[in-house]
């Protein structure tokens, strides 16, 4: 019987130096994607998916996530005595009462890899989903939201392996992602396939394909044998794709999972700008605001 995927390991405990100065004194989690923390929209993301339990794996100085998702009493009773009910409910109910948030600290920045470890005793032999806060994977409309996370877990209940989620990108853009090897098969997109390898940004001529690895990970909890001997890779860090590599070569292999959604790095400057505007044009009100906006800006 295939063990129910129940807790998510979310590593926060990056610097942001990609979007200095904005993030000098925010964490880059909790810049905001329209109307809140990407943080949020990545927890929400995780709990549709049946999660329950949410590890952020977090270091000094980013404890404003935490309280992010803790209460506010003073705020509240502030609210509640002026009757702002409709803005109050946002701040309430972000996380069900039934979603358990964890925090445990990464002492020393030492890459995904590391981070991931840092979780090992809080899942007791479990199987566990990893989501990266600084990614936001948009499903077309059609498909509903989270279609993809929620796709993954599907996947690992179906077949008891682990699974990655893999986009589609151009060849000029491989050099900055974990490429999928797939052995030269086809996937379509929502179709488990066997992965035959991975590799941490490799050059365009030695990428094995077009698929990058996105941020979203169903793993078993035998990686951590794997992490807990990985050497420091590319970036003087431990590498997450250094160990599932190795996890392919034993029996339990590792699938991919090619998503159509829209994936924006939110720790880019040009991916954030993008995911506002995406999420933003949800909005028919806002969608009719930028359409004005970008008409003015062309003339």
């Amino acid at each position: 019987m295939v063990v129910k995927i129940k807790k998510a390991v979310i590593p926060v405990a990056g610097l942001g130096t990609r979007m200095l100065p904005a993030t000098k004194a925010i964490p880059k989690e909790l810049l905001t994607i329209y109307d809140r923390p990407i943080i949020e929209h990545v927890v929400q993301e995780a709990i549709a998916g049946g999660i329950t339990e949410i590890i952020l794996v977090t270091r000094s100085g980013k404890e404003a996530i935490e309280n992010h998702f803790d209460a506010h009493y003073e705020l509240e009773h502030r609210l509640d005595k002026k009757g702002k009910e409709k803005t109050l409910g946002t701040i309430r109910n972000i996380l069900p009462e039934e979603i358990k948030v964890t925090s445990i600290r990464q002492k020393d920045a030492l890459g995904l890899g590391h981070a991931v470890l840092c979780a090992k005793h809080l899942l007791n032999n479990e199987p566990f989903a990893v989501l990266l806060p600084d990614v936001l994977v948009l499903d077309k409309v059609s498909r509903g939201e989270n279609y993809s996370f929620i796709e993954l877990i599907k996947a690992w209940d179906i077949t008891g392996i682990g699974q990655i989620m893999v986009e589609f990108i151009g060849a000029h853009r491989v050099e900055e992602y974990g490429i999928a090897d797939l052995g030269g098969a086809f996937a379509e997109p929502f179709e488990s396939i066997k992965l035959k390898g991975l590799i941490e940004k490799p050059s365009s001529e030695n990428a094995p394909s077009n698929l990058a690895v996105v941020g979203r990970y169903i793993l078993p909890f035998k990686v951590f044998d794997l992490l807990g001997n990985t050497d420091v890779g590319v970036g003087d860090e431990i590498q997450l794709t250094d160990a599932l590599d190795e996890l392919l070569k034993l029996d339990e292999g590792l699938n991919a999972l090619e998503t159509d959604a829209n994936i924006f790095d939110c720790g880019k400057k040009q991916g954030y700008l993008g995911a506002n505007v995406a999420v933003g044009m949800k909005d028919p009100k806002i969608k009719e605001y930028l359409k004005a906006l970008i008409e003015t800006a062309d003339t």
